[in-house]
């Protein structure tokens, strides 16, 4: 049973944090953010190819990172295992990397589509998140291309707890996210990434800056969305390119998403749960159905998941918790208001 708690803990903190990001600029602003996993392997990608150089440099070991990984990583965690401080230290600069090149990475991707409309920004956004992936799969020093790379274990002082404390940061990351986004969109801001979302023409006679906005969103929620990549990738230990896949990092963000309520920050965390509970239980039970099924048991999952996409857009399109709207005004105010206009 802890394994499972503490795994569910895990993935469930790695998905909020993504799907929260998804929220801002899809369910707020309405951009629609096809390509999550650009910024998701882009701080994976940073994990893989920063700390464990940088580290190796410092402590004067030698070698090439990609070839020689088994031996480096081995010796660079006898280190981090005695040195708490040192650990905490590079995990910390780590994160901060990522968030700047999920931001660059979020500026690059919109600027050239941004002016293009709806469809041709989704399409960008679908196949630059694509372009980044194949980069890390042919482009070995990045990531280790096809065969990927172990990383520095920054929670090698924690011994047999490891994975406790991992999972435990992981939750408490989320958390904090879930909070920032949360004051962020139920301010006037979020009053503004609606108007955008819902009337770009009536938001720009009001002076707003509808480029501007669009970017600004986008870059913050890839930076969010690349601080999930980087969790991730210290959680597991390891970045393999080719596990960053559309299906697992855009699409399941995007059903998560729906089940819960766009433009919902609580609903993001009642489809997130569900949705990660739902798929711990079909990972753990598929394979007795697999006697029963006329097709191969590694596409019950994905089937599964794309009969519960349409069900959920066919009987509960606004998701468990619908958006509410955000008044401008305290709503004795507008009782009064309401009654002194008759």
């Amino acid at each position: 049973m802890l394994p499972f708690l503490l795994d569910m803990m895990a993935t469930v903190g790695v998905y909020l944090i993504l799907t929260l990001s998804l929220n801002l600029d899809s369910g707020y602003c309405g951009i629609p953010n096809f390509g999550k996993v650009l910024a998701m392997a882009g701080g994976a990608f940073v994990v893989a190819f920063f700390p464990g150089r940088i580290i190796a440099a410092l402590l004067g070991i030698k070698g090439d990172f990609v070839g020689d990984n088994a031996s480096m990583i081995v010796q660079i965690n006898r280190v981090l295992a005695a040195d708490l401080v040192g650990s905490l230290t590079l995990f910390l600069a780590t994160l901060i990397l990522a968030i700047g090149f999920g931001m660059a990475l979020g500026y690059l991707s919109t600027r050239p589509a941004i002016k293009r409309g709806f469809g041709p920004l989704a399409i960008t956004l679908l196949a630059m998140g694509e372009v980044l992936r194949v980069i890390g799969h042919n482009f070995t020093p990045l990531a280790g291309g096809s065969i990927g790379v172990s990383v520095p274990d920054i929670f090698a002082w924690a011994g047999g707890y490891r994975f406790v404390i991992a999972s435990i940061v992981l939750l408490i990351a989320s958390l904090s996210i879930f909070f920032y986004v949360n004051r962020l969109t139920n301010t006037p801001l979020g009053r503004m990434l609606r108007a955008v979302r819902d009337n770009e023409d009536a938001a720009r006679s009001l002076g707003i800056n509808i480029v501007g906005v669009k970017l600004k969103t986008i870059m913050i929620s890839s930076a969010i969305a690349s601080l999930a990549g980087a969790l991730y990738a210290f959680y597991s230990g390891t970045v393999i390119s080719m596990a960053y896949t559309r299906d697992s990092w855009t699409f399941l963000p995007w059903a998560m998403m729906l089940l819960g309520g766009s433009a919902n920050n609580i609903g993001i965390v009642s489809g997130v749960f569900s949705f990660v509970f739902i798929r711990k239980l079909i990972v753990m039970y598929k394979h007795g159905l697999a006697p029963f099924l006329p097709f191969d048991i590694l596409w019950f999952e994905l089937i599964l998941y794309g009969m519960m996409v349409i069900l959920i857009l066919l009987y509960r399109p606004m998701g468990i918790i619908p958006e509410k709207p955000t008044p401008t005004l305290k709503a004795d105010t507008i009782k009064k208001l309401q009654k002194t206009s008759f």
